[in-house]
């Protein structure tokens, strides 16, 4: 596997943008039931209570994304890989902005304490 470019200081800040525009969090991971009581993996605005509250014992506002909703199956990932997904997306909401501001905080770092290439020379 390659390594991957560096962010432009633009991809960060699209990057910073996205995140801002989101819901707010912190985001958790829920398992829910759907109508016929089958699984549903959600990522959703306050914590799972452990209960698998079966729709419509659930506010719908609450949630931010789904990765597993069976009937009707319109949301499922081939890999089944639901609740995965679900804590990845969960930790990126609070973690991307960290990882932005992380980011500026080193190149601004290396910014005032590399020596500039003029100065090498004499």
């Amino acid at each position: 596997m390659s390594t991957p470019e560096p962010l432009s200081d633009e991809e960060l800040d699209e990057l910073d943008e996205l995140a801002t525009a989101a819901t707010p969090g912190p985001w958790f991971v829920r398992t829910l039931d759907d109508t016929d009581a089958m699984n549903l993996v959600a990522v959703s605005t306050v914590p799972d209570t452990g209960l698998a509250e079966r729709w419509p014992s659930f506010d719908h506002r609450e949630i931010v994304a789904a990765t597993l909703v069976q009937q009707p199956r319109y949301v499922d990932s081939a890999d089944e890989r639901w609740d995965e997904n679900a804590h990845f997306i969960a930790a990126a909401r609070d973690n991307i902005p960290r990882l932005i501001a992380d980011i500026r905080r080193l190149r601004q770092q290396l910014e005032t304490t590399a020596p500039k290439n003029d100065q090498e020379t004499h």
